[in-house]
């Protein structure tokens, strides 16, 4: 944990997609000390054809997470808008992302995987780092279970996102992977981990994993908080927030979870999922973190005043119950212990 209490805390956030750009988009409101771990299993799209043409870590979840990360000036948002910026052609260009080429042609410049991110990182003007997970591409496998009892054997990121059947455990292939080291370092010296929003067995669960990358996990003094989905997707047909907790525990059954961050419009029994919660050892917080035009999508604002209220209620560790439904606006204060 970072010894000087006289800086702004250290976060590390671990996930992909649209998920990870979320809580990116909410932990550059609370801190400059930011440094995003994402998956690299990504076998679809413009990431999956220059990943099989090339054999480079799928670039795609890399550059959405960069791009969250961008200065909040025009020379930033215009080169996120560049990054972000897809090809329509009827040639091999279709579909492609900008940032995509950009990334890929950056490693083969430079040897060498991280040196390529942080150079795109300083184009943006990055309020923070990104890093691969690992330091190879992984592949996702995943158990799903049928209607009819039947377990089925679903290989690839892009088909297990889509599997629409409970899934009873996923694993990656291969199956231990080697960490890049700096996303080690990274979980070791954090403050504050924060796992979640996003595709929970294909962007979540994945770096709990990855064995170097999932003892570091365990053993950091930084604190842990799960910020949980709004809505079940494709790939957790039926799960409801209790059910996305216990799929982290069984992938991860020592590991101390210190907060967990749901919406309360998503929860139907308050009290089922703070048990659980303090069962893995840690503190429930409701708050509206949902987008105010009814999209399933979180507010970055109203995510980033959820953590400062973690945050601020761990440095306290006093507060009223926060379990009251009436109390789930961003600017509550208060955890369930």
């Amino acid at each position: 944990m970072s010894a000087d209490r006289g800086l702004r805390p250290a976060f590390v956030a671990l996930g992909g997609g649209h998920g990870l750009s979320g809580t990116l988009s909410a932990l550059r409101r609370v801190t400059d000390r930011l440094t995003a771990v994402v998956t690299v299993a990504d076998d679809g799209g413009s990431s999956g054809r220059l990943r099989e043409e090339l054999g480079v870590l799928p670039p795609g979840d890399l550059r959405m997470a960069l791009s969250a990360l961008c200065d909040d000036s025009d020379w930033g948002r215009t080169w996120r808008d560049v990054l972000q910026h897809r090809f329509t052609s009827a040639g091999d260009l279709d579909r492609h992302a900008v940032g995509n080429l950009l990334i890929v042609a950056l490693w083969e410049l430079l040897g060498d995987t991280v040196d390529g991110l942080d150079w795109v990182g300083r184009l943006l003007g990055a309020r923070g780092r990104v890093l691969p997970m690992a330091a190879v591409p992984l592949a996702i496998e995943a158990d799903v279970r049928r209607a009819d009892g039947h377990v089925d054997l679903v290989r690839g990121q892009s088909h297990v996102a889509v599997a629409r059947d409970p899934i009873a455990e996923v694993r990656l292939v291969p199956e231990a992977p080697p960490a890049l080291p700096e996303a080690v370092a990274a979980v070791d010296e954090a403050d504050w981990v924060v796992l979640g929003p996003g595709s929970w067995y294909t962007s979540v669960i994945p770096h709990l994993l990855v064995p170097d990358l999932a003892a570091a996990l365990h053993r950091t003094a930084a604190r842990r908080i799960v910020v949980l989905n709004l809505t079940a997707d494709a790939e957790t047909p039926g799960m409801g927030p209790c059910e996305h907790l216990d799929a982290l525990r069984q992938h991860a059954p020592a590991l101390r979870v210190d907060a967990v961050i749901a919406d309360p419009g998503s929860v139907d029994d308050v009290d089922e999922l703070a048990e659980r919660t303090h069962a893995a050892g840690g503190r429930l917080l409701l708050r509206q973190v949902r987008r105010g035009d009814g999209t399933p999508r979180h507010d970055p604002l109203r995510l980033a005043a959820a953590i400062s209220d973690v945050v601020e209620g761990f440095l306290g560790d006093v507060g009223p119950d926060p379990r009251n439904r009436t109390n789930g606006t961003p600017g509550g204060r208060g955890m369930a212990g």
